[in-house]
């Protein structure tokens, strides 16, 4: 009887599975992505602490005379969006609290995801695991993926970071304006899948950088500006329903776009 050797066949699934597990193994041990959660629970008690210390104090001018009065944040939820007034318009302008608030968890993935991107193509992990077994597809689905955990749990750190900031501060947690609890739900979940538009973003620049860091980082910072401002008009504090299904739309065909995108990248440029 002649023995038959079968070869188990190579699937999509399986293959993304293990890339999968590879790349979340490696984010989880990483002492960056732990930096990275850390810092985005700390900063929103720092700045809210500070900017409520500093409330009411009055900075001259040397040259002009003009005097100007430093605006404190007022309630806890300035650190996730700008307060809507009871007529429904936007309350606070372009101050501080609404350029310096949950949206810039953005930078910090971008951080991320190109010092993961650029390590493997570095060290010459990227080349070893397109010869030896996954496809490039699979890479870019997988980093896309990892990098979308992890800033959706740096917004939640950021979260908890400011309800804190506030509590210490002893802020208001009042929900004015007609906002209610449903609405910062429904923010939290638009800001966590606008975000993949981002990553997406991010995945395509460090692909094409490889193992230049430093270009991947400026490249996406740069990028990320573009649509900064876009964040808080997409998600404001009086997100509904509606802004989350738009936030998984977009993010989705940003991911597809984007994704697709990187994946030629990767086939007609060099790995090294």
């Amino acid at each position: 009887m002649e023995n038959s050797v079968k070869f188990e066949q190579s699937t999509f699934g399986k293959r993304l599975k293990s890339m999968l597990k590879v790349d979340f193994r490696r984010m989880f041990k990483s002492r960056l992505f732990y930096i990275l959660i850390a810092c985005a629970l700390l900063v929103p008690i720092v700045m809210v602490v500070m900017m409520t210390m500093m409330d009411g104090s009055v900075s001259v001018d040397p040259q002009t005379g003009v005097e100007t009065v430093m605006q404190g944040p007022e309630n806890a939820w300035q650190s996730i969006g700008t307060l809507p007034t009871e007529d429904g318009a936007a309350m606070g302008g372009m101050d501080v609290m609404a350029m310096c608030n949950i949206n810039m968890a953005f930078m910090g993935v971008a951080v991320f995801v190109c010092l993961f991107i650029s390590d493997d193509f570095r060290s010459g992990y990227a080349k070893n695991l397109f010869t030896v077994r996954s496809k490039k597809g699979d890479y870019v689905i997988s980093k896309t993926l990892a990098g979308f955990v992890c800033v959706a749990l740096m917004l939640i750190a950021y979260f908890i970071g400011a309800m804190l900031g506030g509590a210490i501060s002893g802020l208001s947690f009042e929900l004015a304006g007609g906002l209610t609890a449903a609405n910062i739900v429904f923010c939290m979940l638009a800001k966590i899948f606008l975000m993949l538009v981002f990553v997406s973003i991010f995945t395509l620049i460090s692909v094409v950088a490889k193992q230049r860091a430093w270009l991947a980082i400026c490249g996406s910072l740069g990028g990320g500006m573009l649509l900064f401002m876009m964040v808080s008009m997409i998600t404001p504090l009086e997100s509904t329903i509606m802004n989350v299904f738009l936030c998984i739309a977009g993010g989705a065909m940003f991911a597809f776009g984007l994704g697709a995108i990187s994946n030629v990248v990767l086939k007609k440029t060099s790995l090294v």
